[in-house]
């Protein structure tokens, strides 16, 4: 099994190893949260909007939208690990299941896994591919799934 580190230490492109876990610290999803991604999206559906619309349709309360789960995983994975080359962008995601409902009140931290690395053709940079898990308390999954990110890679920038 693969280790599980929290340490906020930069690690280099070089240093990464793939099966690598990286755990996140925790935080719990408020009111002001489900106002803030309704006002965003703009999607004030009786699910995510309206607690006696819930209550009616034999739900507990209202569940924030799906997306929201992927914006919060990838920002709460933004140091997961903390990269020491600098970071060019993010190539995308794959895969992306939800698996359960986030409400108010839930606790989550996201897990972030290497789950391969390679050097572009040109040399000068990587794409670091992570597994990325949106987990409760419990360790139950919320929702999970892949995403890259490319590596502007620093130690080799010099050479020509």
């Amino acid at each position: 099994m693969s280790n599980v580190r929290m340490g906020r230490h930069a690690i280099a492109y070089d240093e990464l190893v793939v099966g690598e876990r990286y755990e996140g610290s925790a935080r719990t999803l408020t009111q002001t949260d489900l106002s803030l991604a309704c006002m965003l999206s703009g999607d004030w559906h009786p699910i995510h909007a309206d607690v006696e619309f819930c209550r009616a349709t034999g739900m507990p309360g209202p569940m924030f939208q799906g997306p929201y789960g992927i914006l919060l995983a990838m920002g709460m994975a933004t140091q997961l690990p903390v990269f020491a080359d600098p970071v060019v962008g993010a190539t995308g995601l794959a895969q992306w299941r939800y698996r359960r409902p986030l409400r108010v009140g839930d606790t989550v931290h996201v897990r972030a896994t290497i789950n391969g690395k390679r050097v572009t053709s040109d040399g000068q940079r990587a794409i670091v591919d992570r597994r990325f898990e949106l987990l409760g308390p419990d360790g139950e999954s919320f929702q999970e799934g892949y995403g890259g990110t490319m590596l502007r890679l620093s130690s080799r920038g010099e050479q020509s």
